[in-house]
């Protein structure tokens, strides 16, 4: 009988390359040598250059810190480059990329088309039961929107100092200008879905 696999773990790869690429690209755009983006974002220079080779899978707080260091949000970490095949406006479920976070175990799915120049993006989101993660970037140049939809379980989101406990088609908006935690109480697991508004997305789309 063959062992069942983790239907994430075939794009684990092509996620983290495109991860790489990515951070090249904006630390190349902005100047900044490998020192000076550890120095911004708090994450090691060694550490930076391991994502930039793709030798390593980082966490989503790793990838929080250097989002915020190159003044971008999460999500643009994920998107496709210039070098790639031109954006549609449609993606269907198969094709959409997924991402486990090798700390917390959660499961990232973008939804929205690839590259589509919006500045809307959507992001599904498997949070396991106990789960936890914390993002301590607060002070960022730029603050971003972001809203959460619960569709099934709960999970608490502590922005700042305030707790917001969500349960299933709760919806909470927040600015991203707080330390922000996410965490799954329960025993059953969770999955909600993230709007986040990136003013960053390019503008000019690149049809077929």
């Amino acid at each position: 009988m063959m062992e069942s696999k983790d239907p994430a773990s075939h794009d684990d790869t092509g996620v983290n390359e495109r991860i790489a690429r990515r951070v090249r690209e904006l630390r190349s755009a902005r100047g900044y040598t490998l020192d000076a983006l550890a120095t911004r974002c708090g994450v090691s220079r060694s550490m930076i250059s391991l994502i930039e080779r793709a030798g390593t899978s980082p966490t989503a707080v790793v990838l929080e810190k250097l989002a915020a260091g190159l003044g971008v949000s999460l999500a643009h970490l994920f998107s496709g480059g210039p070098d790639e095949e031109p954006a549609q406006p449609l993606v269907r479920r198969a094709q959409q990329s997924q991402w486990r976070d090798p700390e917390s175990g959660y499961l990232r799915r973008a939804l929205s088309p690839p590259g589509w120049p919006s500045p809307i993006q959507l992001v599904e989101v498997d949070f396991p039961p106990g789960a936890r993660v914390a993002y301590e970037t607060g002070g960022r140049e730029k603050v971003f929107q972001q809203q959460v939809w619960v569709v099934k379980g709960r999970i608490d989101v502590m922005l700042g100092a305030q707790l917001y406990v969500l349960n299933e088609g709760d919806c909470l908006a927040m600015r991203l200008d707080q330390p922000l935690l996410y965490s799954n109480p329960t025993a059953k697991p969770a999955r909600y879905i993230v709007a986040i508004c990136d003013e960053l997305a390019p503008t000019g789309a690149r049809t077929a």
